[in-house]
């Protein structure tokens, strides 16, 4: 079926006349009259009726209609779908995380893209596992992963997306935590520490034993934990000190003491697949850093003169 005929044959219905119907789509009335005798030549009924100087529906021209209406009014939604889809402004992105990532730049970032994007669906998928975020971005099942340590292969697109200070969580009546100055890593010396298994956190926990190694310590574990909330328990019960992201302390939790260690960061990396340049992506992506931008510039007011533009 022809959608141009059909949207011919709707505006002659709603003018009540081919004169009224050929002003308003800007064709010439013969034109017009030629474009319906078509039309029922094709579907071998007539469509209207006179009446009086207009013209009406016939009950087969009722019949068209009721379905042209619809058929025009899905026609035109799926052209805006395919639309939004090449400005990147409708989809789905599945965005893979490690825990302390949405504490800091991340979490706000996500919040305002559902503001600023609210037709795109985004999935958010926590992971622990550095290999298995970079594995998800290669086999298809994450679009964009922010990770700690990605996997070196040719196929992965890599940026720095956040850098922040390592910081002690200690139990809140050690003397380790009767200042909040910076603390020197050797102080890791000084107290247990409560560290992730390897098997379920090799990065974090990693992170941590080469800071000691670095430091000439040979780390004493009190306790281990697979989760934060359970590193934090541990702490807060005395078992020792923990070594994470600084943004972990939004957490608050009682009796537990953060203090920063000096001259430390961990790093966080956006991830995507190399050479995907789709449309949504590529509006995922370019939002995503302006968000972060406007982060680190409302952090850090001294920032504004530095990024123009925002």
């Amino acid at each position: 079926m022809d959608l141009r005929l059909l949207g011919y044959m709707v505006a002659i219905a709603e003018e009540g006349s081919i004169s009224g119907a050929a002003r308003r789509l800007r064709l010439t009335q013969p034109t017009l009259s030629r474009q319906l005798r078509e039309l029922e030549r094709r579907l071998g009924v007539e469509l209207f009726a006179r009446a009086g100087r207009g013209l009406l529906p016939t009950t087969a021209g009722e019949a068209l209609l009721r379905r042209a209406v619809r058929m025009l009014a899905d026609a035109e939604a799926t052209l805006n779908d395919v639309r939004l889809a090449a400005e990147g402004k409708t989809g789905r992105v599945t965005v893979g995380f490690a825990g302390s990532g949405i504490n800091g730049a991340l979490g706000d970032a996500l919040g305002r893209l559902r503001a600023e994007l609210p037709d795109v669906d985004l999935s958010l998928v926590e992971l622990f596992d550095d290999a298995e975020m970079s594995a998800g971005i290669l086999d298809g099942s994450l679009d964009v992963a922010v990770q700690r340590l990605p996997v070196r292969d040719a196929r992965l697109a890599t940026r720095v997306w956040t850098r922040e200070p390592l910081t002690l969580f200690l139990p809140a009546g050690h003397p380790l935590a009767t200042t909040r100055e910076p603390a020197p890593v050797s102080v890791l010396g000084e107290i247990p520490l409560v560290l992730w298994p390897r098997e379920s956190a090799p990065h974090a926990h990693d992170e941590i034993t080469s800071l000691c190694h670095h430091a000439g310590i040979v780390p004493r574990v009190g306790a281990r934990g697979r989760t934060v909330q359970t590193i934090l328990a541990l702490v807060a019960a005395g078992f020792g000190a923990a070594v994470m992201a600084d943004s972990y302390r939004v957490l608050h939790r009682e009796g537990v003491t953060p203090r920063r260690l000096a001259g430390t960061a961990t790093t966080l990396h956006l991830v995507w697949r190399d050479g995907d340049t789709g449309p949504l992506l590529t509006r995922f992506m370019t939002a995503l850093n302006a968000v972060k931008a406007r982060h680190h510039t409302m952090q850090d007011p001294r920032r504004a003169h530095d990024t123009p533009g925002l």
